[in-house]
């Protein structure tokens, strides 16, 4: 009973968290701005299902590590290294790839810090105790 409070559900809610929060920007806010840029290099934007199931993989897989990160170090350091992990390196490697519509990107840094952050608080103020 105790995994399922104070890890399972930390780390599902926190899942919750970025899984809306990731849909409001992406499908709902800038939706447009990804499908005209995918068009922009003859590509057309994945929408199918599957593609939202693997991003719920990441949601999930992002709560871990933050999960695990909130278990060593404070909440500040778990949400900025979150951050770092979780964002500035998709963006890196999806920019590589040039499908990043980079003009998305004043938005979507303080969106996804607040994002970051709301998702380690949840598993700092739920999670376990830390382990230092």
């Amino acid at each position: 009973m105790r995994f399922l409070r104070h890890t399972l559900l930390p780390i599902l809610l926190a899942m919750a968290w970025i899984s809306v929060s990731e849909f409001l920007r992406n499908q709902f806010l800038f939706a447009r701005l990804w499908v005209d840029h995918y068009a922009a290099r003859g590509l057309t934007f994945p929408a199918e299902a599957i593609n939202g199931a693997l991003w719920g993989v990441w949601a999930l897989v992002f709560s871990a590590l933050l999960y695990t990160i909130a278990r060593k170090f404070s909440f500040l350091h778990t949400a900025v290294i979150g951050w770092i992990a979780g964002f500035v390196l998709m963006w890196l490697v999806i920019g590589n790839l040039d499908v990043l519509p980079f003009g998305i990107l004043w938005a979507a840094v303080p969106w996804s810090l607040a994002e970051a952050a709301g998702a380690a608080w949840i598993v700092s103020r739920l999670g376990v105790h830390k382990h230092r």
